[in-house]
């Protein structure tokens, strides 16, 4: 028997945009053998299955149904993916939860959890061997001081919003001068903020799955960008950053990655397919953690997609194998 499944995309942020894109690589990857698949389009207008032959159909959220044809679609799962918000923060979760619907993701707890950078943090910092930034959070209603943050920081700081995504409202700060200005553009975007000590150092990302019951370490991406950093333009924008994966690591570092890797998935309790961003200090030296990712981006030139191939596994495969081990 087919499982029906519900791939769902769009969502309310800026992020749309890519969650469409990676959406599309996804549905061109499902086993048509093993699914049949209805994509649903979620906005700020309202939830829609857009049938090729027809209207937009409007979702019963009552209980995630469709009238199609004159028939009512039920699923048997839904594959979440929406980046930001509500698909990564935790609110579908909780919805699908209280539906008893099973989906892709890590569950609503760790969704909300790990979009706030400072609580996540947090939560890892005594993993062994993983290195993280020295920080302060602030809260736009709350009164903070800025003297206080530039005497317990060193220069440069990163600024960036603590809920976002894809690096939007996110600035590098190099003169003292400039933070408030960069605070307020984080604001413009979220109404906690996370201040954090630069980290000089190579720049990485490695994917982290769970597949026949085994948390699996995909290869490591090393990211180069000649921008200040790797931001939503040296993301999405073709030859703005060089991305190399496998990562030119040395065995026993690569070694250490995994372990670290599979470390941070275990303690957040992730479930599906999740990124890793770090940073290696000198000369393949300390792992800093920088941020996870809970529904990285499957749009064909993200870094998953690359990854699961350098891993040697076809997406249609490791798809079918994500649903298996999260669906069933």
């Amino acid at each position: 028997m087919k499982k029906v499944i519900a791939l769902i995309t769009g969502g309310t942020t800026g992020e749309w945009v890519i969650s469409v894109k990676s959406a599309a690589t996804i549905a061109h990857n499902l086993d048509p053998d093993k699914f049949d698949v209805y994509k649903i389009m979620l906005t700020q207008q309202g939830w829609f299955y857009e049938p090729v032959d027809s209207v937009r159909i409007e979702v019963d959220r009552n209980d995630f149904s469709v009238l199609y044809n004159g028939r009512k679609i039920t699923f048997d799962g839904v594959f979440i993916a929406i980046h930001g918000a509500p698909g990564e923060d935790g609110k579908l979760q909780g919805y699908f939860d209280m539906l008893g619907l099973p989906y892709t993701t890590c569950d609503a707890l760790t969704s909300a959890v790990t979009m706030n950078k400072g609580y996540t943090k947090a939560i890892v910092q005594d993993i062994p061997n993983l290195h993280i930034a020295k920080s302060v959070q602030i809260f736009k209603e709350t009164p903070y001081n800025l003297s206080d943050i530039k005497s317990s920081l060193k220069l440069p700081y990163f600024v960036k919003p603590n809920n976002g995504g894809s690096s939007i409202g996110m600035s590098k700060v190099k003169n003292q001068y400039d933070l408030q200005t960069a605070i307020d553009k984080a604001f413009k975007e979220d109404n906690q903020i996370l201040i954090e000590e630069f980290i000089e150092g190579r720049e990485f990302t490695v994917g982290v799955v769970k597949l026949d019951g085994k948390i699996t370490v995909l290869p490591a991406t090393e990211v180069e960008t000649a921008k200040e950093f790797f931001d939503f333009e040296a993301k999405y924008t073709p030859g703005v950053a060089v991305e190399t994966t496998p990562a030119p690591l040395r065995p026993e570092t690569r070694k250490r990655v995994e372990e670290i890797a599979t470390a941070v998935y275990a303690k957040l309790n992730c479930r599906g397919v999740v990124r890793i961003d770090f940073i290696l200090t000198g000369d393949e030296g300390d792992f800093c953690f920088i941020e996870i990712n809970t529904i990285p981006g499957q749009t064909v030139t993200s870094f998953i997609p690359q990854q699961v191939a350098a891993f040697g596994l076809k997406l249609n495969d490791f798809y079918t194998k994500l649903i298996k081990e999260t669906i069933g």
